[in-house]
């Protein structure tokens, strides 16, 4: 997820590391193993640009209609899907349903399912009394490799109160991340069914869409999510509808509140627009000098930003942020926090992971990055990649919240600060930005970060000795 402020998190980290807090782990601004073998070093070619995503990607159309107490929503979601191997059914995952969001209410059902092709569709596993968070849709023939199907999903997702998650209702504010069946297919692979676990960590592997979103709401409500916004119809029978396009989600987010808004354009064309509640922690102008200042920071380290728009809704001070395609729901008045979420549009939103077996390649990856404008604490990096456990651990490997933090995010940012310094930051930055133009719209495995930096070996020391990655010879 997400940068938090986790009182678990805090905890440990102060234990562990010394450091005053968990959000200060790199900002120096206040007091199952790994999944892969590295391959042999030949395997790599620095590609000559940025991989473009496949044009065999699902397209998804996404309506949403937000109850006028600001309570529920209900919405179809289309999808047309083309696999690139067989199978004979689409699996969706209802992360609402998962534990921490159930519990504070949050609730997903699909209502109906639509397609010519569809036999027959339920929740995984068949004996749940409640729906799980899993749903499966079974055709009535075997899809081949290339072949397209359409389905609908007509659903209901209930909000639940306002809280540090990727859904909720607050004071007429109403927010929904993963708000829709989430299509889990991987590339390659096929469909991802891992279980949840019981932290403050996602457990999903989706792969990027062609999406095209409509929300309808009360007409006195401003909407700020995923992809390039147009204005917003004329208001009719007390409502309207706002609409956007994003052609590379994985997932999508929508925030509705009384926001004020104030737009930018970056001197490389992206459109920031930022939004803040009446009464809002942060000034409206330094939310967007911070984040149009994080974007030029990032793109001088990691190339270009991978969207063409960015909005950033800041949401009541719940500890953290969380992040999504071009769309941070911002939950804190942190800078720091901010430089996290925006990382995330490289480290997770263009290059993918599965982030239940390898939640490391997108939170150690938007941990370091944090370093283009906060530098560690002096001894942190030390002291971090002291700390017992291995980063390439899968989800399922962390006893709590404090050690998955402790050991992915702040062994995981220090164990990449100690591999440039290694090897060079100029030798370093060019292999990341190998990787990230290597694996752009993917989703990456740890095979592909060994591979781009193959030819720096005392930095795959470094990532091999924190668990990262596996020592091959």
């Amino acid at each position: 997820m997400s940068r938090v402020r986790a009182a678990a998190a805090a905890a440990a980290l102060l234990a562990l590391t010394g450091c005053t807090s968990f959000t200060s782990v790199l900002d120096g601004s206040s007091p199952a193993a790994a999944s892969s073998s590295a391959p042999a070093p030949q395997g790599f070619v620095c590609p000559a640009q940025r991989a473009e995503p496949d044009p065999h990607r699902p397209v998804i159309d996404y309506e949403f209609r937000l109850a006028d107490d600001r309570a529920s929503v209900t919405g179809t979601e289309t999808v047309t899907f083309t696999p690139d191997r067989p199978t004979d059914r689409l699996v969706f995952r209802l992360v609402p349903n998962g534990p921490g969001s159930a519990e504070a209410g949050n609730r997903l059902v699909v209502d109906e399912i639509h397609g010519d092709d569809v036999d027959r569709a339920g929740y995984l596993p068949a004996e749940a009394a409640d729906p799980g968070g899993l749903y499966e849709v079974r055709l009535d023939g075997e899809l081949a490799a290339g072949e397209s199907t359409t389905v609908a999903l007509d659903f209901t997702l209930t909000l639940g109160e306002g809280t540090f998650d990727r859904f909720g209702t607050d004071d007429g504010l109403a927010w929904w991340g993963s708000g829709a069946p989430l299509l889990a297919w991987e590339p390659g692979l096929g469909w991802d069914e891992d279980p949840f676990v019981p932290l403050l960590g996602e457990t999903a592997s989706s792969t990027v869409a062609d999406t095209t979103i409509s929300v309808s709401v009360p007409e006195d409500l401003t909407v700020l999510m995923t992809g390039d916004q147009q204005p917003p119809s004329a208001a009719a029978d007390g409502r309207r509808t706002w609409t956007s396009t994003e052609p590379v989600a994985r997932d999508v987010s929508v925030v509705v509140g009384e926001f004020t808004t104030e737009e930018r354009t970056t001197p490389d064309g992206v459109r920031v627009t930022v939004g803040v509640l009446p009464g809002g922690d942060l000034p409206l102008d330094r939310l967007a000098d911070w984040t149009v200042q994080a974007i030029a920071d990032l793109e001088a380290r990691f190339g270009a930003f991978p969207y063409r728009t960015l909005t950033v809704p800041l949401l009541p001070d719940y500890g953290g942020g969380i992040e999504y395609p071009s769309n941070i729901q911002l939950a804190a008045a942190d800078q720091d926090v901010l430089v996290h979420e925006v990382a995330h549009m490289w480290f997770y939103g263009m290059v993918g992971d599965d982030q239940f077996r390898d939640p490391w390649l997108d939170e150690a990856f938007a941990t370091y990055a944090e370093s283009v404008d906060f530098a560690p604490q002096p001894g942190y990096v030390q002291r971090a990649l002291r700390l017992p456990g291995d980063v390439g651990a899968s989800i399922d490997q962390f006893a709590d919240d404090g050690d998955y933090f402790g050991i992915v995010y702040g062994k995981g940012g220090a164990a990449l600060l100690a591999a440039r310094d290694a090897a060079g930051a100029d030798a370093f930055d060019q292999a990341m930005r190998c990787y990230i133009d290597a694996n752009a719209w993917t989703i990456a495995t740890p095979s592909d970060v060994a591979a781009a930096f193959s030819r720096l070996p005392a930095a795959v020391d470094v990532l091999v000795d924190a668990g990262a990655l596996r020592k091959t010879r």
